[in-house]
């Protein structure tokens, strides 16, 4: 039986994104025999308040599901951007920094398992670590540092890039493993002076079981008041600069001559309020909050296209963790990305690819996958990509990288530390 620790700014009961990842890798291991203990926030994201019955400026104690979780308050405004995307992980750091040793020397964990974002706490988890000996895990779901600039965080200072980037390397190089979701992002952590042989890739995974194709009509088209005819394009997710979802919202407008095309938005972020009201003169367009994750098939199912908008500065900086129950669901996909990165390469035959920052193309693609026939080729390729991301082969194998500590496998090396992965581009246009 191994004792990890596990250092998360998100967890459950946050449903979106990174927390419900770590959430499921910390109940994995309980399952698996392993004790887990957790040290996070009051749940908060992605609308950045803090969600009843908690409250900020306590910190909590709690059993979920086996898992022992300690939460900490930090620092919050009702529209966080700008410098304040940083102050609120600062102010985690601060606060977790003593329950961060406490825990360490009191649980005397095997492995300390840090979750990006936040970095701001890997330097206290590598110094509990060190503490009593355990070996450290850095799960890089988000290249924060390179985000944070690349969509206005953080001003482009040259010497403030410099700044941060120095302490970003020397930070990732103190890491005994770092897992992360992309080959894309493998490169980037190499050429930040980690490793290669320290990097694994392990992308997002999706419950075949739970998010399937709909044989039937979704309940949502008739609980949403929606006709027989009407062509349904989904967004879900979080809704923030990385998004890209301006654009989307001009494709909308532009699509306002179809009236059997409507456009349905769920989830919460820090840009959905000037979203709402740049829409709110458009008749075609609706927004809805995250749904409970329990009828998420039944809501994938609702889409007659998802679409999988991201901003240009943000590619290669992180593979959309919604990309998984988009492929679950077996319904097209339109998606903004370069010629060249990762996402293009991995959904190239089985989405419509168009390139960011393009609001006209991406009307016009929309427009092509509503009215496309059925094409069993790229229905086929979304099926065999959703199986490569089938969530016990991602639990397994985050398992052997985070508790056992031989050689890294082939399969799921870094490039140019070995034989990493390969996942077939399919070469088939969408449909």
């Amino acid at each position: 039986m191994a004792r990890i620790l596990i250092y998360a700014m998100n967890y459950s009961p946050e449903v979106a994104g990174v927390a419900r990842y770590t959430g499921e890798i910390a109940l994995y291991f309980v399952a698996m025999g392993h004790k887990v203990c957790v040290l996070t926030t009051v749940p908060h994201y992605p609308g950045w308040n803090v969600l009843p019955p908690y409250r900020n400026g306590r910190y909590y104690r709690e059993t979920r599901a086996s898992v022992s979780v300690v939460r900490c308050p930090l620092a919050l405004r009702e529209r966080i951007g700008g410098i304040w995307r940083l102050i609120a992980p600062l102010s985690f750091a601060v606060t977790s920094a003593p329950l961060a040793l406490w825990l360490a020397l009191r649980h005397r964990p095997d492995t300390v398992l840090c979750i990006e974002p936040t970095l701001m706490v890997a330097p206290m988890a590598v110094i509990a670590a060190r503490l009593v000996g355990a070996k450290t895990v850095l799960h890089v779901q988000d290249l924060e540092v390179d985000a944070s600039f690349a969509v206005g965080h953080l001003a482009k200072r040259a010497w403030l890039m410099r700044l941060a980037e120095g302490l970003e390397r020397a930070i990732l190089r103190r890491f005994d493993r770092l897992i992360t979701i992309s080959a894309g992002m493998a490169e980037r952590l190499a050429a930040k002076g980690v490793p290669s042989d320290r990097i694994a890739v392990v992308r997002n995974w999706v419950d075949l079981d739970f998010i399937k194709p709909l044989e039937g009509v979704s309940p949502y088209r008739e609980e949403l008041g929606l006709n027989e005819g009407d062509r349904i394009v989904l967004y879900s997710g979080n809704i923030g600069a990385k998004q890209g979802l301006g654009d989307l919202i001009a494709a909308a407008s532009d699509l306002t001559r179809r009236a059997d095309i409507k456009f349905v938005i769920a989830g919460e972020g820090p840009a959905k309020k000037e979203l709402v009201e740049r829409a709110a003169r458009l008749p075609n367009v609706r927004f809805l909050p995250f749904q409970p994750y329990a009828r998420l098939s039944d809501f994938l199912g609702l889409a007659d296209v998802h679409v999988l908008p991201q901003a240009a500065d943000a590619a290669d900086l992180v593979l959309p963790s919604k990309l998984g129950g988009m492929l679950a669901s077996g319904r097209r996909i339109v998606v903004t990305a370069a010629p060249g990165t990762e996402l293009a390469t991995f959904l190239d035959g089985a989405a419509i690819i168009v390139p960011p920052g393009d609001a006209a193309t991406l009307a016009r693609a929309i427009e092509r996958a509503a009215d496309a026939p059925f094409n069993e080729g790229a229905a086929g390729r979304r099926r065999r990509l959703a199986e490569q991301l089938s969530k016990p082969d991602g639990l397994r194998n985050f398992k052997a990288l985070a508790v056992r500590w031989g050689p890294i496998p082939a399969a799921l090396a870094a490039p140019g530390a070995g034989t990493a992965e390969v996942l077939e581009p399919p070469r088939d246009a969408a449909g």
